[in-house]
């Protein structure tokens, strides 16, 4: 009988075995079989969705509560690579996001009064995002922890604003933008989570953490002496199926040619 083996090694106390042939029934029940995961430079792309919660960073502050945004979907490209030749353990993603974001203000005890905007006490922005982001991956073999960091641009879409208890929107604004309103949206975007590996199919759960660098509105749009300024933050949590478009362990086909080459005509 013939015995082959394919790159595994066995080990049994100290003693180390490449000839396996030559163990008794004996010892090999004691043979604990290691196996390495060999993570290659692959490609995915996803789909992904999500639903979170939103604020503004306000200059001066103003009381507010958090909104439920449950809109955050999109489409991604990851691609991984072997960082100086041999750690597995980089990658990059690229993709492009529909979501949305807002603001609602808090009734001040203090002053009884609610802060407003153009008469509004909340609004929702529609806007689309392309995060750029570095991702550090750690791989098992159905498991995968994923942290991510990097940037992002975008473009506010639309607005809706609601006048709230106290507020009185026009109607000209309740869907419109106003000329000192910024529309081009830009920031920093990073989070963590885990996957679960079914290969060719990858489902990765992730809490991620956007703040926009681009306030809302002009700076100035109230006075030309006074500044005022309007970041928005959101926290999102999402679920995305990933499918695999390279392979991502084992030897690939190029690979696999490349061996079969060497055994026919050496290297």
């Amino acid at each position: 009988m013939t015995l082959l083996t394919f790159g595994l090694y066995a080990q049994t106390d100290h003693l180390i075995i490449t000839d396996v042939s030559s163990l008794t029934d004996e010892q090999l029940d004691t043979i604990n079989v290691k196996k390495k995961l060999h993570i290659n430079d692959y490609s995915m792309i996803g789909v992904q969705y999500g639903a979170g919660l939103s604020r503004v960073m306000w200059n001066p502050s103003q009381k507010q509560d958090m909104v439920f945004v449950p809109v955050n979907v999109g489409v991604t490209y990851t691609k991984y690579g072997k960082m100086f030749g041999y750690m597995p353990y980089f990658g990059f993603q690229m993709g492009i996001f529909y979501a949305q974001e807002g603001y609602q203000f808090k009734y001040n005890k203090d002053k009884d009064y609610t802060y407003k905007i153009e008469g509004a006490e909340k609004a929702i922005l529609d806007v689309l995002e392309i995060p750029m982001l570095f991702q550090f991956h750690l791989d098992m073999w159905n498991f995968k922890i994923l942290a991510q960091l990097g940037c992002y641009g975008g473009y506010r879409l639309g607005i809706e604003r609601f006048p709230g208890i106290t507020g009185s929107v026009s109607e000209e604004l309740q869907h419109s933008f106003k000329d000192t309103d910024r529309r081009w949206d830009y920031g920093i975007k990073g989070g963590a989570g885990f996957a679960l590996v079914f290969e060719p199919i990858e489902i990765h759960f992730q809490a991620m953490y956007k703040h926009s660098l681009s306030s809302l509105y002009e700076p100035d749009h109230a006075s030309k002496y006074y500044y005022r300024y309007a970041y928005p933050s959101n926290i999102v949590i999402s679920a995305g199926v990933h499918f695999q478009i390279t392979k991502r362990s084992g030897k690939t086909k190029a690979e696999i040619k490349k061996q079969a080459k060497e055994m026919v005509y050496g290297k």
